[in-house]
């Protein structure tokens, strides 16, 4: 379901060089689950080996609260919402006709958007999906107090219990403890499950269930991803030594990831933390950013193409079938002059940038650009593409000799936060 085209790549000779048994190595690391950060690998075997018994339970509880609200508030940050985001969106589009809406909340502190959530949510039916490994997160823990308590107010103790579900660790953790103080109903958080790598357990199925998506073909994508990337000569993997040679063979320090569908934006923000929380330690790594074209054409293409050079190059997301599309009108004035496009739909205007775009980019600018197809933009396509992508920074992070599995930077702040707000024991 997705292939990589690396003419433009200014490297396909370093890449067919490139030691494989240095590959076979990293890979039997990975499939063995023998090399760095190796207790957070359950994702490999995840499309097979999920639990079959709590998905069921997540569908009939899922199906009783699309029957009862409007909207689902997702309540998480980083990997606790990205994820479900990214799929929503490259599935459902950006102006879903489903009966419930995702609203995020808990990724933020903004006073202004919590405040102009719950005015709202004021006339709206809505449930919460809660999700967080230990419930002591600043951010999603102050937002849920906030809507927690409004849907209380706003309907009724026993009302709340029935659309409140927390998304939590098995057994411990102040969530747990709260949802079985209260009464709501939980679903897991795997162990051995880092939270970018989260999106296809109860921490996106759950609330893309309520959204109405198919997650069934979401996980036969997945399952299809895990059984084309066995063999060690995939695409995933030739992505990632591509990444490697580009960064420390060449000198790049940054990827940009282009898509050209609006509805790509948070998956090219799920795919930036993926790679930047696993890869950006150990003062190593490539440094993510994205961009969504023909948009930031207008504002950052005339840094791709003339700007500093050796800094970044890109990688570009090819849809090769769009969800829709439709024709240009024809205008009998033609004062703009567009009528020569009527002949085209917007997806053939838009393959055609793209086509255009990379040669401009990649031979007049000297950008290395490498192109990844994806088939479509439904869920099967989603469920593989997660996947493809947690293979190849997996392999990333090991060809970089770092722990692609933790993210030890992330706490920083956060004891300077709680020291600044003078938080007990700091």
């Amino acid at each position: 379901m997705i292939k990589i085209n690396f003419s433009n790549s200014k490297i396909e000779k370093d890449i067919k060089e490139f030691d494989q048994n240095k590959i076979k190595k990293i890979d039997e690391m990975i499939v063995n689950k023998t090399g760095k950060g190796s207790d957070f690998l359950g994702w490999v075997d995840w499309p097979i080996n999920f639990d079959k018994e709590e998905y069921q339970k997540m569908k009939e509880v899922a199906k009783k609260l699309r029957d009862e609200i409007e909207v689902l508030l997702v309540i998480g940050i980083g990997g606790s919402y990205l994820g479900a985001r990214a799929a929503d969106e490259m599935i459902r589009g950006l102006f879903p006709n489903d009966k419930v809406k995702l609203i995020y909340i808990g990724n933020t502190i903004s006073s202004t958007y919590i405040h102009q959530v719950v005015e709202f949510l004021k006339d709206k039916e809505f449930g919460i999906a809660n999700i967080s490994k230990s419930g002591t997160t600043t951010e999603p823990g102050i937002a849920f107090r906030v809507f927690e308590k409004l849907l209380v107010d706003s309907k009724s103790k026993e009302i709340a219990k029935q659309r409140i579900v927390a998304v939590t660790d098995k057994a411990k953790g102040a969530l747990k403890e709260l949802a079985t103080s209260e009464g709501y109903q939980t679903f897991t958080i795997p162990d051995d499950i880092g939270g970018r790598f989260s999106v296809f357990t109860p921490v996106g199925i759950f609330p893309l269930l309520v959204a109405g998506i198919d997650t069934d073909k979401l996980f036969e994508g997945s399952k299809q991803a895990y059984e084309d990337l066995k063999d060690i000569n995939n695409s995933a993997y030739q992505y990632a030594v591509a990444r490697y040679i580009l960064n420390t063979k060449k000198g790049y320090k940054a990827e940009t990831l282009v898509s050209y569908e609006l509805q790509m934006q948070m998956f090219n923000e799920w795919w930036k933390q993926l790679f930047g929380e696993s890869e950006g330690k150990d003062g190593v790594g490539l440094f993510p950013s994205s961009c969504v074209f023909s948009t930031d054409l207008h504002s950052l293409g005339q840094f791709i193409q003339e700007g500093t050079k050796n800094v970044l190059f890109e990688t570009i997301i090819d849809i090769k079938k769009p969800s829709n599309d439709l024709k240009v009108p024809e205008n009998k004035e033609n004062l703009d002059g567009l009528n020569y496009l009527t002949k085209n739909s917007f997806h053939e205007i838009n393959q055609t940038a793209l086509k255009g775009v990379i040669d401009a980019h990649a031979n007049s600018g000297d950008v290395p650009n490498i192109v990844i197809e994806f088939e479509s933009m439904d869920a099967k396509m989603f469920g593989y593409a997660i996947y493809w992508f947690m293979k190849a920074v997996a392999m990333s992070g090991y060809l970089l000799d770092i722990n692609p599995f933790n993210q030890p930077g992330v706490e920083i702040y956060k004891q300077n936060m709680f020291k600044l707000l003078k938080k007990p024991g700091y």
